[in-house]
């Protein structure tokens, strides 16, 4: 079960990032231009993992994506999985 964590957006950084007990994951990406995000990386430590922490970060990047109007391109393997996933539970 994932908890709800308060997730960081680093837009210098481009970054979204959770910090819990002093370890921290993030999802990276770079902004294209012409409204394209390319989501390039999520970390998670070992000491956070199964917690659903990339889930978390990729959904709100995912939401900002769509907030602000921009394309993703998933070349995050983790990413690309995902919003697979989203893709076929919306299907059905």
């Amino acid at each position: 079960m994932s908890e709800a964590l308060s997730i960081h957006h680093d837009q210098a950084g481009h970054q979204f990032e959770i910090t819990v007990d002093g370890d921290r994951a993030y999802l990276a990406y770079m902004d294209l231009g012409k409204q394209t995000l390319d989501i390039y990386r999520t970390f998670v430590p070992n000491s956070l993992r199964g917690r659903g922490i990339a889930a978390q970060l990729t959904e709100h990047a995912l939401q900002y994506a769509e907030r602000m109007g921009y394309t993703v391109i998933p070349s995050c393997s983790y990413v690309e999985r995902y919003m697979e996933r989203q893709q076929r539970l919306s299907n059905n």
